[in-house]
């Protein structure tokens, strides 16, 4: 995980680039939500536009379905091939509150401030 913009353990991130790396299934991982995984997330949430998107979230909550959708449209768009249904099986250190932090690093990469959830 990146921490909200420190430079992160495994350096390989570019935050400018939008993206952010974790350790998931044991590896390292880059996630990165481009356009095309954005355009994605819209279509899976139904929603007409990126401010759309980005309200959704900043609401505060989130489903396991919605922690899922991201953090495969992130590994996507970091060059994994990879679906929503391995994504849901794999491991994350720290549970769920390791993927929400995930999510919320990549949203906040991609939107700039986002508070996707009331992190702990």
């Amino acid at each position: 995980m990146t921490g909200r913009g420190e430079p992160n353990e495994f350096g390989r991130a570019n935050r400018r680039r939008g993206e952010v790396e974790a350790a998931i299934d044991g590896e390292r991982r880059i996630l990165c939500l481009t356009l095309g995984a954005l355009a994605e997330l819209e279509t899976a949430f139904g929603v007409p536009d990126l401010s759309a998107l980005a309200a959704r979230f900043s609401a505060g909550r989130v489903t396991a379905t919605d922690l899922t959708r991201v953090m495969a449209a992130g590994l996507r768009g970091g060059g994994n091939r990879i679906s929503d249904d391995e994504v849901a099986a794999m491991h994350v250190e720290g549970g769920v509150a390791a993927c929400v932090a995930i999510v919320g690093d990549l949203l906040e990469a991609a939107f700039g401030t986002t508070d996707v959830s009331r992190r702990p």
